[in-house]
């Protein structure tokens, strides 16, 4: 073997063992004992084995209260491969002084930001950091905001995803709210603004890390978090099928990947699938994971907002982006989290050319003081904004109920949907047969010698005339009434034929979406 003499090579074996080695052997195995990664191992499992390209692995930041420093300055930057193809990632070392970040740390960050954006290629954070670098003062202030400026001008043109795998406080919350998706961990990521020692002192309450900011938290009540996983192998896992459904910018379409499910492939039990009575709840998904390629589907916000459903699936070997009201939670009524739950998932589709298929069972929206005073005149108007804007193909299938303004809302033909289908159940009118009547013929049902049987004697007689769909089809608001075992079969015909769909824009910046 030929002995290596030059000074260079030797410094830069030394620097680079350095990087490795993070904050040392004895914080990795800390690391390890909290139930989680160091942060090469997440990007050894999230990129596809051998892939990956280190940036900036010798930067140094300004040190540990400057008195050592540490190659990488606690962020590992570069870009790798997710089943073949390119990806950018940033993977915050908590190792290395607490994973907080500085002027450098930031820097390595904000390098493969701009390098995703000039490349197109999906931007994949994954965050793991005890906030800003206190010894930097306004440096690492400043440090966060040109973070924040990046998201903003990559939101729209790459896939920008957040995994929480650690802590994430104050200031440094506000860049993987930003981001389309927010992954988390349980029991091992939290997200708060205030954390749980602040909010004992200004509001004299105690409460856990967990309580007040943990994956539950964030995944169920508050909606910042779209998927949760028990572990960061998972975690991983999950970041990895996601980017199989999506584009790798805003000028490509997302990659066909054909799982050989013929597309006149019929399911005959969907005739049956919604009950005689209209009262009677049933299992939207049942539907879903008919018509989707292979009955695979990547639900969004599952635990968020049950009453609608968002998430990706594929039709025809395409991805689609799949709205559907669920009639088992809350009858699939409209509320104030299922309307801007719904709005994002539409917004994001739109931007990133992913066909939007809506599956319709609505009876309204839901009523009450705290929805309205809790703004669900704006958050409905979010959805109504966030269709009508969509350029997309845009297709619905109006399955059971579709009740007045959440009618309008859920994708119909009057805010120009491509093309609307509905089951011979559709029920489509401004109120159901029961409100309808009760107004209409209030003064008779009152003087009626038997007002219940006059009631339903209406009742049927308005939902003859009224609620089927013949009635819309005649006027040319439905284009047609299928049989539901046929749903797939004519989703992926329609959604072949818009493919070359062009989408007027207005003339202007940007429209005033009521957030």
């Amino acid at each position: 073997m030929v002995e290596i003499k030059h000074d260079n090579i030797l410094s830069l074996a030394r620097m680079r063992d350095s990087a490795f080695k993070g904050g040392g052997l004895d914080r990795i195995e800390a690391q390890h004992q909290r139930g989680k990664l160091t942060a090469r191992e997440r990007i050894d499992l999230l990129l596809d084995e051998g892939s990956f390209e280190e940036i900036d692995i010798l930067k140094v930041g300004r040190g540990d209260l400057g008195s050592t420093s540490f190659p990488g300055d606690g962020v590992i930057t570069g870009h790798g491969k997710i089943n073949g193809r390119e990806v950018f990632v940033f993977s915050q070392d908590f190792t290395v002084m607490g994973g907080s970040l500085g002027e450098a740390h930031s820097q390595k960050i904000c390098k493969v930001m701009d390098l995703a954006s000039r490349v197109g290629s999906p931007l994949i954070g994954l965050n793991d950091s005890g906030g800003a670098r206190i010894q930097e003062g306004v440096d690492a202030l400043a440090a966060y905001g040109e973070i924040f400026h990046r998201n903003v001008h990559a939101s729209g043109v790459v896939p920008q995803i957040s995994c929480m795998m650690g802590p994430c406080a104050g200031g440094a919350v506000y860049s993987p709210s930003i981001t389309d998706f927010v992954f988390m961990v349980e029991r091992t990521s939290y997200m708060f603004v205030t954390g749980p020692n602040v909010v004992k002192t200004v509001i004299h309450k105690e409460i856990s890390a967990e309580e007040l900011g943990g994956a539950s938290a964030h995944s169920e009540k508050s909606g910042v978090a779209h998927f949760v996983y028990p572990n960061d192998i998972l975690c991983l896992r999950g970041v990895r099928q996601l980017i199989n459904y999506l584009p790798s910018n805003n000028k490509q379409k997302a990659p066909f990947l054909d799982l050989n499910d013929p597309p006149e492939r019929t399911d005959p039990t969907l005739d049956y699938l919604v009950p005689p009575n209209p009262n009677q709840s049933y299992d939207m998904n049942v539907l879903i994971y008919s018509i989707l390629d292979g009955a695979e589907f990547l639900e969004v916000h599952s635990n968020f907002a049950r009453n609608i459903i968002c998430g990706f699936g594929r039709l025809g070997g395409q991805t689609i982006g799949l709205v559907a009201n669920q009639p088992a939670v809350l009858a699939g009524v409209l509320d104030n989290n299922a309307s801007f739950k719904a709005a994002r998932f539409v917004r994001f589709c739109d931007a990133f050319n992913i066909p939007l298929i809506c599956l319709v069972d609505v009876p309204g929206f839901m009523p009450g003081p705290e929805q309205e005073h809790g703004g669900i005149i704006r958050h409905g108007a979010k959805l109504l904004y966030a269709f009508t804007e969509a350029t997309v193909p845009r297709i619905t299938v109006i399955v059971r109920k579709a009740y007045g303004g959440a009618y309008l809302v859920m994708n119909s033909k009057h805010i120009h949907c491509d093309i609307n289908y509905a089951w011979p159940t559709a029920e489509i009118a401004v109120l159901g047969p029961r409100g309808a009547s009760e107004i209409v013929y209030r003064k008779e049902i009152d003087s009626a010698a038997d007002p219940e049987a006059f009631l339903n004697e209406k009742m049927e007689q308005y939902r003859k005339h009224y609620v089927n769909p013949f009635v819309a089809a005649k006027r040319g608001y439905i284009d047609d009434v299928i049989f539901p075992r046929d749903t797939r079969h004519r989703l992926i015909r329609t959604l072949q034929f818009l493919e070359s769909k062009i989408g007027p824009r207005p003339d202007r910046k940007h429209g005033n979406i009521p957030l």
